[in-house]
């Protein structure tokens, strides 16, 4: 067997960032370290439900997982560049994001006020509207005698 195609075993993305200072942190994935824990508690304990009766395990840990998919959301990278920096294929970083946002909409820890509780509030907001009106294309009208077909005058009858 030959022993140039293996690939050496790499450490976690995670396990990088443990060096960094919270605010470095913060400035990375976008939450703070607090928060990334309580995440990373909620993934858990979904994961454990997922594979109570068995199944695959995954090839990233819970944290590298939701650093994909936070990476995914700040950054706005494709799947794809996701996927390469993970190692993994673009349709598993697919499910695998989704599964985090999935997982962590569920919990009311990580939902965000409603329009309700903001009108209740005694905050004052600013408002500023942006235009963002459609503009019709100009495209070239669509004729009938242009795109329908001419009939065929050598097809047979089957009445014969």
């Amino acid at each position: 067997m030959d022993k140039t195609n293996i690939k050496p075993p790499t450490t976690s993305k995670y396990d990088q960032l443990k060096d960094l200072g919270d605010a470095e942190f913060k400035r990375l994935t976008g939450v703070k370290r607090a928060t990334f824990t309580l995440m990373v508690e909620d993934l858990m304990e979904a994961e454990i439900a997922n594979h109570a009766w068995g199944g695959r395990p995954s090839k990233l840990s819970v944290e590298d997982r939701l650093l994909m998919a936070l990476e995914y959301l700040r950054d706005y990278r494709t799947y794809f560049h996701v996927a390469q920096s993970y190692g993994v294929s673009e349709a598993n970083a697919f499910k695998i994001c989704r599964w985090v946002e999935d997982t962590l909409i569920h919990d009311k820890r990580f939902a965000l006020p409603g329009r309700k509780e903001l009108l209740r509030s005694d905050v004052e907001y600013g408002v500023v509207l942006v235009d963002a009106s459609e503009s019709p294309i100009e495209r070239p009208k669509k004729d009938s005698g242009n795109t329908t077909p001419a009939k065929r005058n050598d097809t047979r009858s089957k009445a014969k």
